[in-house]
């Protein structure tokens, strides 16, 4: 098998050397700078000659480091090389005669007035951000602000996560038959959980998080509201199926939400995790809301019956005004919750991912 020099394509800055090398899919890489201040080149791959064996060598007219960074794509080589000291070149290479294969690279090439005008612009940039970082007042407690919300978003993590398995193990081995307990074997997890959540309408009003207070209010009332009133003062609802769907979406929704906050506290980013955050909500959140509302209808008739919480009036208008017609304002209240917060949660994803789509750009 003959061996062939590929074509090679050449740009510089002030401090680096740019090198593209075209040959597809090059395997057997044998990349180095010798002692002569030469670059030497060996691979296989698919070049002007078809597939085969290239090497090239380049002596550089000034000294360079001995490091290299270099990428292989389906397409060609991307090689990367420092130069010992930070100047313009006047050539490429030691010898005044250009190799035939060696060529301008046009799509990183610019002349050395760009180049200076291009670094110019990188100092002022990194300039202005240290301007900028030390006018910003650093919080001397962000380090104990980010400990204790890592630390509660961690511990409903574990709460809800518990429940989760619980309930998911129940439903395996008893099928059915474990919708009908579930209030029984997960509540106090529940309880302690949805108390905990109180915090999270707590932390906006102290400038902990950036969250809004309303959507925040709007959610840890109305779970509260389902949990204490209608699941945990009437022991008739505690049987019914339609808790463990309730507490099912609630589950899975904060399995993924409280891990997001958790890592977002150490600076820590899952991309996976990101888009289970930002995604799931879509259709869990609705179904969430129509299985409380489903809750609330199934408790209007045991609260007509049981006369628990109703409102005393004069015996001449009945004697007292039955919590259902409290139940039922609550229910359109619930829906215009349902508009508000998932206006809220689709802003707050296309804002997420709109500017992620800019950092890739």
């Amino acid at each position: 098998m003959q061996i062939l020099t590929p074509h090679v394509y050449w740009a510089q800055r002030h401090a680096e050397i740019f090198l593209r090398v075209e040959l597809s899919d090059a395997k057997d890489l044998d990349i180095s700078v010798q002692e002569n201040n030469t670059l030497q080149f060996k691979a296989q791959g698919h070049g002007a000659k078809g597939d085969n064996k290239y090497t090239f060598s380049l002596e550089f007219l000034e000294p360079v480091r001995t490091e290299i960074n270099h990428k292989s794509t389906q397409r060609q080589v991307d090689i990367k090389i420092r130069k010992q000291e930070e100047r313009w070149w006047d050539r490429l290479t030691l010898q005044e005669k250009k190799p035939l294969f060696l060529a301008p690279d046009f799509d990183r090439w610019m002349d050395e007035s760009d180049a200076e005008m291009e670094l110019q612009a990188k100092e002022e940039e990194k300039i202005n951000k240290i301007s900028v970082e030390s006018r910003i007042r650093k919080d001397p407690y962000l380090g104990l602000k980010r400990g204790y919300l890592f630390m509660y978003n961690l511990v409903q993590f574990l709460g809800f996560s518990w429940i989760f398995v619980n309930m998911t193990v129940r439903l395996f081995i008893l099928g059915q038959d474990s919708f009908y307990d579930t209030f029984h074997t997960t509540a106090d997890m529940m309880y302690f959980c949805q108390m905990m959540a109180v915090l999270e309408v707590i932390n906006p009003l102290l400038g902990l998080v950036k969250t809004g207070f309303l959507p925040a209010m709007i959610q840890v009332a109305g779970r509260n509201v389902i949990l204490f009133v209608i699941f945990g003062c009437l022991e008739e609802m505690q049987n019914k199926s339609v808790v463990f769907f309730v507490f099912y979406l609630w589950s899975t929704i904060e399995i993924f939400r409280y891990p997001f906050y958790m890592l977002a506290c150490i600076s820590t980013e899952w991309k996976l995790l990101t888009w289970l955050r930002y995604s799931l909500w879509i259709p869990l959140y609705p179904l969430g809301v129509l299985a409380e509302a489903v809750a609330v209808i199934q408790s209007l008739p045991i609260f007509d019956e049981t006369r628990l919480f109703s409102f005393p009036i004069p015996a001449l208008l009945g004697g007292s005004l039955s919590f259902s017609y409290t139940l039922q304002i609550y229910l359109v209240l619930m829906f215009l919750g349902l508009f508000i917060n998932f206006r809220h949660l689709y802003k707050q994803r296309r804002r997420r991912f709109r500017s992620r789509k800019r950092k890739v750009q």
